[in-house]
């Protein structure tokens, strides 16, 4: 953002102030004083099960013009919801998911997804500058309804975290016979890990349609050891006579 040419202002509970100065970004440590800097843009960086609590403590009497909000949670009902109910009326709403990470987007952004849904948008121009930001780098732009998004999340990155922690909990490790496609279930459990529980969690808790996708993970596995028990039987039956 800094290398396009955009003034970067920031505040947390962590005091980046040494981090900030040497990048080139304005620090606060207040949280009024940095909503009171005429941001055009106010880019919310939380955790999914800290959202709330963070967006009800933040004093938005200070902000001085119509301000875009917009989040990068990777569940998108939840900071709809949220967003529409604690902002201003004049605050425009943009809920996004770049859907990398530190792992996928180490080397650049081109061709990764950035999903993103205009909530409540009255000044296009600011929002598709926020955009741009992306595009420009070579993102693939998706433009979804968070309902969507939510529906392919829990089907897809909600399983791939579940499938992760679950092999985490089966302790596997590298053998000296690994297959390939064994290989690539290390590294899918080594990847999951490193994100925290609370992300993890928070795919959960805060996705109406996760519950369903883990009754169906989960009958999928009773029905793959009933198939297995039927062959078994069948096999055992025909030795036997």
């Amino acid at each position: 953002m800094i290398k396009q040419g955009h003034t970067l202002r920031a505040t947390s509970r962590t005091d980046y102030s040494q981090l900030c100065h040497q990048m080139g970004i304005q620090f606060f440590r207040d949280v009024a004083e940095f909503l009171e800097a005429d941001n055009h843009v106010i880019l919310i960086c939380t955790s999914i099960l800290s959202l709330s609590k963070v967006l009800t403590s933040m004093p938005l009497t200070p902000l001085k013009t119509p301000t875009l909000f917009v989040d990068v949670l990777s569940v998108k009902e939840h900071p709809r919801d949220l967003l529409l109910r604690v902002l201003p009326e004049e605050s425009d709403i943009l809920c996004t998911h770049p859907m990398f990470g530190p792992d996928s987007g180490k080397d650049g952004w081109k061709d990764l997804t950035f999903v993103y849904d205009k909530v409540r948008i009255r000044d296009e121009a600011i929002c598709s500058n926020f955009l741009q930001i992306f595009a420009s780098e070579g993102c693939r732009m998706l433009q979804m309804s968070c309902e969507e998004h939510d529906k392919l999340a829990a089907k897809s990155q909600f399983i791939t975290h579940t499938i992760g922690r679950t092999l985490a909990e089966l302790d596997i490790k590298s053998t000296p016979i690994d297959t390939k496609g064994f290989q690539t279930l290390v590294q899918l459990k080594e990847t999951t890990t490193r994100d925290s529980f609370d992300l993890y969690s928070g795919l959960f808790i805060h996705n109406r349609f996760a519950v369903q996708e883990l009754e169906n993970l989960e009958r999928a596995l009773q029905r793959v050891k009933e198939m297995l028990a039927q062959r078994m039987n069948e096999e055992l039956g025909t030795e036997n006579t």
